[in-house]
């Protein structure tokens, strides 16, 4: 095993929520007098904390979006994820061989922390993250594609982000990881290797990850990281 700590991004990688969360954000945005295609929505936002929409709409337009913008698209897209929202197919499959593995892992999402949980609760997700293996971009100063994010992670979990992969499906979180000085592997599901340049590895399918990382069913590595204890 190459790495002591694997950092999953959330959406589009854990849970399949691209696709709902930027019909939901565009559709808003278009609502709101700002047009915006659900390409357009993938384009600019997939991947980053909801402060950029605010930013790209003031850049773009001399126009500040709505005071309960963040809080009405939260309850648009929980209500969407509680009726809508799978997880990616396959990805159980990887999170269980690392704790069969006793690899640590976490995840680092640009979501809020309670969006996490919203997805992660209707999806099933729940049991295979505790709580101190989670953590969003509303935990450090910088969103992706800063390395904020993934260092604290790293930092966090007691492991240094040498010794770290992230695996990501958008530009922006695979910039940030490699500003993390961390390898990545791009899971290109929705987005095209060559829009995610610099990647350590590339997959489309998420049963391929095991075994790209090394895990054999069955041959524990005996590291745990500061997560420790897997209990599922």
């Amino acid at each position: 095993m190459g790495y002591d700590l694997i950092i999953f991004d959330n959406d589009g990688v854990l849970v399949d929520s691209e696709p709902l969360a930027n019909s939901i954000l565009a559709g808003y945005l278009t609502e709101l007098g700002h047009p915006t295609s659900y390409e357009e929505s993938l384009r600019d936002y997939m991947g980053a904390a909801v402060h950029r929409v605010h930013d790209l709409v003031q850049e773009r337009t001399g126009q500040a979006l709505p005071a309960d913008f963040d809080s009405t698209l939260h309850a648009r897209t929980s209500t969407a994820f509680e009726r809508e929202l799978k997880p990616v197919p396959g990805v159980e499959g990887v999170l269980a061989a690392l704790v069969e593995s006793g690899t640590a892992y976490c995840l680092a999402s640009s979501g809020s922390h309670e969006r996490i949980r919203v997805g992660h609760r209707a999806v099933g997700l729940d049991e295979w993250f505790e709580e101190e293996w989670i953590f969003s971009s509303e935990d450090v100063g910088k969103g992706k594609p800063a390395p904020d994010l993934f260092l604290h992670a790293a930092d966090q979990m007691g492991v240094a982000a040498g010794r770290c992969v992230v695996v990501e499906d958008s530009p922006l979180g695979v910039q940030a990881a490699l500003a993390a000085g961390m390898d990545v592997f791009a899971y290109t599901a929705m987005v095209p290797a060559d829009r995610l340049p610099g990647a350590t590895n590339y997959f489309g399918d998420m049963n391929q990850l095991a075994g790209l990382l090394g895990l054999e069913e069955g041959a524990g590595t005996g590291y745990a990281g500061s997560g420790g204890g897997f209990s599922h």
